[in-house]
This record gives structure tokens, sequence and C-alpha cells, in this order.
């Protein structure tokens, strides 16, 4: 008797651009289809990467690519311009702006800086309707307050990327219409209260991703991340919503075409 596939699932957020990953793409990647992962968005972070990031989605059918310049690089990387964020959107394999956002956790003395960065950020997925991909570590109610803020002075969509802050925050996002993605981070023993958060999220607002080379789920969980293992995230996804693995990867592929039109759109 054949196999059957595995069901088609997409990693919505990974950096395959990133050093973990020299010399290893294509073997990654057959990885990742051999588990269903049909659709990748490789999130650069910073300008002078942004060349060797689309080149990758330029060379593999399925993989996407968003930009923006990550919140712990404000202060050390060059500002991007609204009006840079527009141009680079314009290549067919861009989805999403980001990731930016907020992180008071390592670099708290660059907030105003973070602040002024995310709004630019905001601005541009406005100009272009693309989706805002957002980080955010212990910043939550600078987060929640500069998200509303933004939101009524003029809609966006965005996601709320490896989602790990708290209930409240949640609330925030999930009233304006955004989505939470969930990471390796919601399958590890100890995260019952993120579990928590995620149980309360309507189906029809949840990702799934790996951030890799980072946060590995179990049995993974202390080794470098790859896409391949979104899997393995959203089998705990499933079981939290009570879900067949099959019906929990395609309500959250429906998810991210909603979200990521273009990549839905381009579907190569």
């Amino acid at each position: 008797m054949t196999e059957a596939a595995p069901s088609p699932i997409v990693d919505s957020h990974c950096h395959l651009d990133f050093p973990d990953f020299d010399g290893e793409h294509d073997a990654i990647i057959a990885r990742a289809r051999e588990a269903g992962v049909t659709r990748m968005v490789s999130i650069c972070t910073k300008l002078r990467q942004e060349p060797v990031v689309r080149a990758l989605a330029e060379a593999h059918e399925g993989i996407f690519y968003a930009f923006g310049i990550h919140p712990m690089s404000v202060a050390t990387e060059a500002p991007v311009t609204v009006e840079q964020l527009v141009e680079i959107a314009r290549h067919p394999k861009l989805v999403g702006i980001g990731e930016t956002g907020l992180d008071y956790h390592y670099t708290a003395e660059s907030a105003a800086q973070q602040q002024d960065s995310l709004r630019i950020h905001i601005e541009a997925a406005r100009q272009t309707r693309l989706p805002l991909i957002i980080h955010s570590r212990d910043a939550d109610d600078d987060m929640a307050r500069i998200l509303t803020e933004e939101y009524r002075a003029a809609p966006y969509s965005c996601v709320m990327h490896c989602f790990t802050s708290g209930a409240e925050l949640a609330r925030a996002a999930l009233d304006l219409g955004f989505y939470l993605s969930m990471s390796g981070i919601a399958a590890f023993p100890r995260s019952t209260e993120l579990r928590e958060i995620f149980a309360a999220t309507p189906l029809d607002r949840v990702l799934v991703e790996t951030d890799s080379p980072y946060l590995a789920p179990p049995p993974y969980r202390g080794k470098r991340n790859e896409p391949a293992y979104v899997a393995k995230t959203a089998a705990v996804g499933a079981e939290l919503y009570g879900l067949d693995y099959a019906d929990f990867a395609r309500l959250t592929s429906e998810n991210f075409d909603r979200l990521f039109w273009k990549a839905a759109g381009a579907r190569s």
C-alpha cells in the first residue's frame, strides 16, 4: 500500500538566509516538501540581505519573502523609508512588510527609534495592502497602544508573529482583526498559559510558523529549527483545537491565503 502524502501546510515565517542554513538550502527545502510544507515565507530583516532573500524566493517554487528592519537592529542599521519599502514590495514574491515591532527585552534603550520604525512599516503596509509582520517582546502596552492608534487612523492587516505575549495584547490584536502565529514555543511543555491564549483564539485567526533556525519544537528542542518542523507545532495546534491534523493544516493554510493574499494569488 502506498503511504499517503502528508497534508499540505505553510511555514508562514522562517529565515532561510541565516548562516545556519548556508550551503544546505536544497536539502532543507526537500525535507520541508517531504513533511508537506508546500509554501514558506522567508523573512528578511536587514536591507543588505534583501537581494539574497529575494534570490532564494526567485529560485524556488513555493518560497516567498517579506522585508523589514528588525526592531533589535534599528539602532545599528540605516533607517528604511516608506518609499523604500513600497518599492521593494513591487516584487511579485514579496508578500509582507516586516518583521518590524518592539523588543524591550534586549534593546529597550532604542525604544523611541523602534516605535518610529514601526510606524514607518505600518504606513508601508497600508500603502501596499500587504500584511504587517510584528515582532513583540516585553513591550505589550506600547505595542497595543501603537497598533490601535494606527489602525484607528487608517486600517491595515497584520500578524503577530511567534506570539508569546500576554492575553491582553492577544485580545487587542484580535479586536483589530489581526492574526496570531503559533511557533514551536507553543509546543514546549511549560507553555500552558500560551496554549490557553491560543485555545481562546478563533481558529480563523491562527497561523503556524517555525521562525527557523530558532525555537525548534519538541522533539527537536535545543537543535536547529527548520521549515519541516512546522508540522510538529501544527500537530500540537490540532490537538489544542480538537481537530485532525489534516483539518488544522488546511484551515491554517486557508488563513494564510486570506492574509497573505499575494502569495495565494501567485502560488509559485
